[in-house]
């Protein structure tokens, strides 16, 4: 197996291989990849014989392996982890000890022990490591960044960030049979991108309070969580999670000295993917007016509700971030220590005593 040259000239393709086939290899990182000239979707290693035959039908070039080591030894560019958390660790060093650049989907990995020994195997081998927290492109996240750097809420003493879905029954998926000690539940899944997206906005934070839930039947690992973090910057974050919401809140709710800030509903460009989309589609990750949020007082007649457009999701930023770190140099498009410090105030979650 020869050691791939992430140096190589741009016009070469990074040769790239996905490790699972479920939801996220298929709608969260093959559309991408395919999308981008700056790839090849070479490899998809999963066991799942109905899973190969999808993934051979929806992109007629690549191979498809059982394992994740066969597709290491194919010496690609980039190995993309799309597979259970509790996996990340041994398939990653696998990856970066055969010279690859390495995708981590979230979680990072199912400790903050485990995603160190990444971060260092990753700097040991001078390959790029990125996680793939696609949410900072959500266009209702953009939005909120767009008018947080105008200052048009003024500063932000409450962040609510609500992420919630009506899964009552459980399913054979790794979320739902795996414990927190393996990476899975809802905080480690969900919540990844809900303290991501916290901790990117107004910093770092401590945990104030938390609660961890398994309401559904059968569960083995939490199904609902509630978070409140303390910023150094003095705004608080309260974040809800929960596979078992029968009417959902908020998507924000951003409360600041001058405005607040609300939008409901979640970005488009997930069920656009899952129904068979492209980002290459005309239209993708547009929202649509009746979508948009809301900014003003209510009551007020200075800062009176108005309809704030939302901005263009863009998913496809990532992989942009991800050719740039690989053959340009760039930094990565998600730091892994950013990853680190969300995994951190997770560990500390599932550790929470009032």
């Amino acid at each position: 197996m020869s050691t791939p040259d992430l140096s190589a000239p741009d016009s070469a393709p990074i040769r790239t291989g996905i490790i699972g086939y479920g939801l996220s290899g298929r709608v969260f990182h093959a559309p991408f990849i395919a999308a981008n000239p700056r790839f090849s979707l070479d490899v998809v290693a999963t066991s799942h014989a109905g899973r190969q035959t999808v993934a051979r039908s929806q992109h007629p070039t690549i191979e498809t392996v059982d394992t994740p080591s066969e597709l290491v030894a194919r010496g690609l560019d980039l190995v993309v982890l799309a597979s259970p958390g509790h996996a990340h660790l041994e398939q990653g060093l696998a990856a970066l000890a055969a010279g690859s650049a390495v995708v981590v989907d979230k979680p990072f990995a199912a400790s903050v022990a485990e995603a160190e020994q990444l971060i260092a195997a990753a700097e040991a081998a001078a390959r790029p490591l990125m996680v793939f927290q696609n949410r900072r492109w959500d266009g209702d996240f953009l939005t909120l960044q767009k008018l947080l750097a105008e200052g048009a809420l003024g500063t932000v003493h409450r962040f609510e960030s609500t992420f919630e879905r009506w899964s009552p029954g459980l399913r054979d998926r790794w979320q739902d049979t795996s414990t927190s000690a393996q990476g899975a539940g809802i905080t480690f899944d969900l919540g990844s991108h809900l303290i991501d997206q916290a901790l990117h906005l107004f910093g770092p934070a401590t945990i104030a309070d938390a609660e961890l839930s398994i309401l559904r039947a059968g569960g083995v690992s939490d199904d609902e969580a509630f978070i409140s973090l303390l910023h150094s910057s003095g705004t608080r974050s309260h974040l809800t999670i929960s596979r078992f919401a029968g009417q959902n809140g908020p998507r924000f709710r951003v409360l600041g000295d001058r405005s607040a800030f609300t939008i409901y509903g979640l970005d488009g460009q997930e069920p656009a993917l899952g129904a068979g989309g492209s980002p290459t589609d005309p239209g993708f990750g547009i929202a649509s007016e009746d979508s948009w949020g809301t900014i003003g007082i209510t009551g007020s007649e200075d800062f009176p509700l108005t309809k704030v457009p939302t901005e263009a999701g863009d998913y496809a930023a990532f992989y942009r971030g991800a050719a740039a770190a690989i053959r340009d140099g760039a930094v990565p498009p998600v730091d892994p220590r950013d990853a680190l410090e969300t995994l951190r105030i997770i560990e500390g979650v599932h550790g929470f005593t009032r």
